[in-house]
């Protein structure tokens, strides 16, 4: 494909000197006489005559008495969209989305081609293909589309594609499409693409995620973010956590779960370790006990081995959005993607508060999201002795610091010792949970304030790339007054 590519710049500056260069024109029509060719290049054969018998300006000659001819390229064919071959077979990541997300007038997902898909010739990229960053599924491209299920197959055909899923998108408010790509074309090449049509709003690769679980002792954190345990309530606030799957029978968890939502049915579950610690910390009852005792865990399972794609966690995030959650925490790490802003904006805007893991990728890291989004609250993981976790991502970013090395976690297996800017999210959403407990009327822009004006300092003074703000004090956010 770059070898075409190249070949077909090629043609482009090859056009562009042939304007700059003296009138001689090039043409491939067999029609035209020796005359009308002459007139064409402007040989003195030809003579003054031309513009006045039919052989100039008609076919092709310069109106304006300029000098300068119309070019005509010799014809050039780049078959920028070969077919697939006959044993060719998209790798489709499996995904569901429940009948009962969004509203139920969602159109049904169009039937995906019963044959190969043969991509139309011609095409044109409204935009100069873009390179992409971050891992994302390398056969597919997420869009948002405005028309209904007709208008998604025409896009699909038009464009050589293959309908994988479509459904309505509450916090996107339009179509979200995940659209297969059958014949090899890169992922940047298909987004240009797809510019040219109208109908498309947003267009995106499937980004992959990953939960943010480092390596793995008596939970620590209520003393280290001046939180009471004897006190400690999120009683009855909605709190929706997007992670693995759960282990619902662990006592920590004994009617903690308000409801679940499962984003990728199709998938088997195989771990539930880090979902049921994150819950547990968050909510936990018991010997382990969780920040937020009393608090209502809407669980959404998007993950599997650790990772998701972008339209699973964008359905779960939908689901969260419809059970009127005060709180959504997001213990996972990509790379940039519109449409999880768009989403993470729009959430902000209904007045949930967004917590999520800084990550675990180093001081070297590029920045981590949905952490790095206006208006998510970035989370990054301290030691009992408010040091930082070495592993965890630096960056303008990072907004406050959490209990989230060597902590006791309820597990699969019951309970283990984890540590991860993950579980120091669900640290700070337990925390928040607590917050909104004390005075429910609390908005999401004035919680975030408090917590930043009455952090505990860490390294540098003021605000840093390392421990943000500082330290979480839940004791004097909650007396913060607005």
């Amino acid at each position: 494909m770059a070898a075409k590519a190249v070949v077909l710049h090629a043609a482009v500056l090859a056009a562009a000197a042939f304007v700059a260069a003296p009138a001689f024109a090039q043409t491939n029509d067999p029609g035209l006489s020796q005359k009308q060719i002459d007139c064409l290049n402007r040989t003195t054969a030809a003579g003054a005559g031309c513009d006045q018998d039919g052989g100039g300006a008609k076919n092709g000659g310069d109106k304006s008495g300029t000098g300068t001819a119309a070019v005509f390229l010799p014809a050039l064919i780049v078959d920028l969209f070969p077919n697939p071959p006959a044993n060719a077979a998209p790798v489709t990541p499996s995904n569901g989305a429940s009948p009962s997300a969004g509203p139920t007038n969602t159109p049904p997902p169009a039937p995906p081609p019963s044959g190969p898909v043969t991509p139309p010739t011609g095409l044109n990229l409204a935009a100069p293909p873009r390179a992409v960053s971050g891992e994302f599924v390398p056969d597919e491209v997420l869009v948002t589309v405005t028309g209904d299920a007709g208008a998604v197959q025409q896009i699909a055909t038009a464009f050589g594609l293959q309908v994988r899923s479509q459904r309505q998108s509450r916090l996107l408010g339009s179509t979200l499409v995940r659209f297969g790509i059958t014949d090899g074309r890169p992922v940047g090449v298909v987004l240009a693409q797809l510019a040219a049509d109208g109908r498309t709003q947003r267009r995106e690769p499937n980004h992959i995620y990953s939960l943010q679980q480092a390596a793995g002792i008596v939970n620590y954190a209520f003393d280290r973010i001046a939180l009471d345990s004897k006190q400690a309530s999120g009683e009855n606030v909605r709190v929706a956590v997007i992670d693995t799957g759960i282990d619902d029978t662990n006592p920590a968890l004994a009617g903690v779960i308000a409801a679940q939502y499962d984003a990728m049915p199709n998938v088997p579950i195989e771990k539930r370790d880090h979902g049921t610690s994150v819950d547990g910390l968050i909510a936990g009852v018991g010997a382990l006990e969780g920040m937020a005792p009393g608090a209502r865990i809407y669980h959404a399972r998007a993950f599997e081995g650790g990772k998701s794609t972008m339209d699973v966690i964008l359905s779960a995030l939908d689901w969260a959005a419809e059970q009127d959650v005060r709180i959504i925490n997001m213990s996972f790490v990509g790379p940039k993607n519109d449409l999880l802003g768009t989403a993470c904006r729009n959430a902000r805007a209904l007045g949930m508060v967004l917590v999520a893991a800084a990550g675990n990728n180093g001081p070297k890291a590029p920045y981590g999201y949905p952490a790095a989004f206006d208006g998510v609250i970035a989370v990054t993981a301290t030691d009992a002795k408010d040091g930082l976790m070495p592993q965890a991502n630096r960056g303008a970013y990072v907004f406050i610091s959490a209990p989230g090395v060597e902590m006791v976690a309820p597990s699969g297996a019951g309970s283990d010792v984890v540590t991860g800017t993950s579980f120091a999210a669900a640290i700070v959403s337990g925390a928040i949970a607590n917050l909104i407990h004390a005075a429910p009327d609390r908005s999401a822009d004035d919680i975030e304030k408090a917590l930043a004006a009455t952090a505990k300092d860490l390294g540098p003074k003021g605000r840093d790339n390392d421990f943000g703000y500082g330290l979480l004090d839940t004791k004097a956010a909650e007396a913060a007054k607005e």
